[in-house]
């Protein structure tokens, strides 16, 4: 998502239409690139972001392999 450089997470929230309780406070919103923003939301929420507004990309669980 594009935002102001000295965008917040609340500016994000705002734009995207999502509340706190959707997006992951800890992990925050994180510059990318000037401009370009991510944070991490709710699978519920991702499904409520308009593609027109933002991108939406999966954040798979990462788990160790089995040997073998």
């Amino acid at each position: 998502m594009r935002l102001p450089p000295d965008a917040t997470l609340d500016d994000a929230l705002r734009l995207l239409g999502l509340t706190a309780d959707d997006a992951d406070a800890a992990f925050g919103l994180v510059a990318v690139a000037p401009g370009r923003y991510v944070l991490r939301v709710t699978g519920g929420a991702a499904g409520r972001v308009d593609p027109d507004v933002a991108e939406v990309f999966s954040d798979p669980r990462i788990e160790p392999q089995e040997p073998g």
